[in-house]
């Protein structure tokens, strides 16, 4: 039953072939319900977030950076262990490597422009050299294995221990940066109602609900624009791509429609980290990945590019905000990246 469970959450194949059963009236329903489920948690994760920050003293940037992060990168974890086990390493690694793209690409980008978004120098000065430092280790790492293997770059299985390792050595130091940011924390807000063990219980039933909601609504949605006859590769190079990064962009609208941009950040640059270390640390550790060409010359550039742009950008803020212009750029060279990927096919493996 449990294994079941963990398949369900991970493997596209059966969740397609649930909705396909569907009648098309139970599909449309069924998209509904999951984006009304997916607003409605949203909005109680991020208002236990937000809670939470307050009840327990810890800035909202390191709350998103902890617990938010560790609950929005569960979908890629489970589909690159599963990935890797099945045998396609391709998926397990682009899965990860993609979404730091998106997270910091099109979800910060896109939410800079359209915001106002704060730079808490003292979190981010720490949490922004763990990102760009975990993603440089990768990439690193990478290029070790395509100069010491015969073949195919390999990561091999202690790689992933080792992220894993550094993993627990992250989260040990988020928590211990976290006490000592009770004593600095400035944010005052309009105090929320809840205790702390209530905003934790809607911080954690608002994720899971985000996680459910996503995993059901991609593949519905899938479905139903195969029913209405768009191609294949359409759906695959918009809905099916952006499935795993729903729950961080949905995080990032609910937290800066709310008022509380912090989280925001603290999400992005947690679940970054994350995805490196958690997510493609524990499908390397489930089976070795090999690393395609195309990472080399393409998937690893554009990370790098993009997370050294945005740590730049960390250290140009003196006056204490992200400018728009700074979110246009990141914004722009994802979506370059995408158009490269789906026009030349530089994303294939």
């Amino acid at each position: 039953m449990h294994s079941s469970v963990l398949e369900w959450i991970g493997n596209e194949e059966l969740l397609n072939q649930l909705v396909a059963g569907f009648p098309t009236w139970g599909l449309a329903l069924t998209l509904v319900v999951c984006i009304y489920v997916l607003a409605k948690a949203a909005d109680y994760m991020i208002d236990g977030a937000a809670s939470l920050a307050q009840r327990t003293g810890m800035p909202r940037m390191v709350v998103g950076a902890t617990i938010i992060s560790l609950g929005t990168t569960m979908p890629e974890m489970f589909v690159s262990v599963l990935a890797a086990w099945t045998g396609n390493p391709g998926l397990a690694l682009g899965n990860g490597v993609g979404s730091i793209i998106c997270d910091t690409g099109l979800i910060f980008g896109l939410m800079c422009i359209i915001s106002r978004i704060p730079v808490k120098r003292y979190i981010l000065n720490r949490t922004g050299w763990v990102q760009v430092g975990s993603a440089t280790l990768l990439v690193l790492l990478s290029v070790l294995a395509y100069f010491t293997s015969d073949g195919h770059p390999v990561l091999q299985r202690w790689v992933g221990l080792l992220l894993l390792v550094l993993l627990v050595g992250y989260l040990y130091t988020a928590y211990r940066w976290a006490q000592r940011d009770r004593r600095s924390s400035d944010e005052d807000s309009e105090p929320l109602p809840w205790g702390t063990g209530k905003s934790l219980v809607y911080t954690l039933v608002g994720l899971v609900g985000v996680i459910a909601s996503s995993r059901v609504l991609v593949p519905c949605a899938a479905e139903g624009a195969r029913r209405l006859g768009v191609p294949q590769d359409i759906i695959a190079a918009t809905l099916v791509a952006f499935g795993t990064s729903l729950p961080e962009l949905m995080t990032a609208i609910t937290s800066v429609r709310k008022g509380h941009p912090q989280i925001m950040v603290g999400n992005v640059v947690g679940a970054d980290v994350l995805n490196c270390l958690f997510v493609i640390g524990a499908a390397a550790a489930a089976r070795p990945l090999v690393v395609p060409p195309n990472f080399f010359t393409f998937h690893f550039p554009a990370m790098l590019i993009i997370l050294y742009s945005f740590r730049v950008f960390i250290f140009m803020n003196r006056d204490g905000w992200f400018k728009r212009w700074q979110g246009a750029w990141i914004l722009g060279i994802y979506l370059v990246y995408l158009v490269l990927q789906y026009a030349f096919n530089l994303g294939g493996a």
